[in-house]
């Protein structure tokens, strides 16, 4: 839970230190890519379930 707060923490520096310095924010602009992100991620996670699933 450390690491996920302190990605979100770094997340809200780098997004404010662009958005002071007027450059392009660093990130998809559409919520559709974000949770695309989430996606990949969490299928590579269920994927790891299901195989320590039928190797047991």
């Amino acid at each position: 839970m450390r690491d996920v707060l302190m990605a979100l923490i770094a997340g809200l520096v780098v997004g404010m230190l662009f958005k002071f310095l007027k450059l392009p924010l660093p990130a998809p602009p559409v919520f559709s890519a974000v949770v695309g992100v989430f996606g990949v991620y969490f299928g590579g996670v269920i994927l790891e379930w299901i195989t320590k699933l039928v190797q047991h």
